[in-house]
C-alpha cells in the first residue's frame, strides 16, 4: 500500500518523480527476507541467519528508497507509512548486528524495532488513513493526528533504544509515548467511529 497510497498523492500534489512499480527486485526483496526470517527461526545465532538478515536489511532499505517517500513531507498521512516501514530495514540489521556482535548489540534492540516499531507504527498509520476514508472525511492529518503519528515513532525509536541503555527510564518514557499515541488516537477519532458515516 506504500507506493500506491505514495503515487496517488504525488499525482495529485507533487507531481515529479514517482515510487518504482513493483517488480523482480520487490519479488527478490521479500524472498530473501522470508528466508532470513526461517533460516533466523530454526539456527538463530549462525553466520548463515546473520548473513541472510544482513542482506534482507539492504534490501528493503532500497525497497524503501525506491518509493520517494521524501517527497512526501507536507503529508503526514503518507509520510508516516515510510517512517513507519523504515523500522523494517532497522530492525533486521540490528539482528544481524546482534549475531555478529552480541556483547555490542542486544537482539532485543532488533525485536522492539520490528514490533513497536514497524508494527505499531504501521499499525496506527493504517488506523488513521482509514478510519478518514470509511467515515467519509478528507483524507488529512490534523495537529491531533500529528501528534499521533509522533508519539508512536517516538515509542518505537525509543523502545528500541531502551535495549541498549541499563537504566528503565527510557522504557518508561516509550511506554508513556505509546499510551500517549492510543489514547490519542481515540480523542481524535472516537467519536468518528461512533457516528454514522459523514456525507
Amino acid at each position: 500500500i506504500i507506493p500506491s497510497f505514495t503515487r496517488n498523492w504525488l499525482v495529485r500534489e507533487n507531481p515529479g518523480r514517482l515510487p518504482a512499480p513493483f517488480d523482480r527486485f520487490d519479488v527478490a526483496s521479500i524472498a530473501i527476507s522470508v528466508a532470513a526470517l526461517g533460516t533466523w527461526t530454526v539456527i538463530p545465532d549462525s553466520s548463515t541467519s546473520g548473513l541472510l538478515m544482513a542482506a534482507a536489511a539492504t534490501c528493503q532499505a532500497w525497497r524503501l528508497s525506491r518509493w520517494a517517500g521524501e517527497r512526501t513531507i507536507r503529508d503526514p498521512l503518507v509520510l508516516v507509512l515510510h517512517a513507519a516501514y523504515a523500522f523494517v530495514p532497522v530492525g533486521l540489521a540490528l539482528v544481524a548486528a546482534s549475531i555478529f556482535f552480541p556483547n555490542a548489540v542486544p537482539a532485543a534492540a532488533g525485536f522492539h524495532a520490528l514490533g513497536a516499531g514497524a508494527i505499531g507504527s504501521m499499525t496506527l498509520a493504517v488506523m488513521a488513513r482509514a478510519t478518514l476514508g470509511h467515515t467519509g472525511r478528507e483524507l488529512k492529518a490534523g495537529r491531533g493526528t500529528s501528534f499521533v503519528f509522533a508519539a508512536i515513532l517516538l515509542a518505537g525509536s525509543l523502545r528500541t533504544l531502551g535495549a541498549f541503555v541499563p537504566d528503565d527510564g527510557v522504557i518508561h518514557l516509550a511506554g508513556a509515548a505509546w499510551v500517549a499515541a492510543f489514547a490519542g488516537f481515540i480523542l481524535v477519532y472516537g467519536t468518528a467511529l461512533m457516528r454514522p458515516k459523514a456525507r
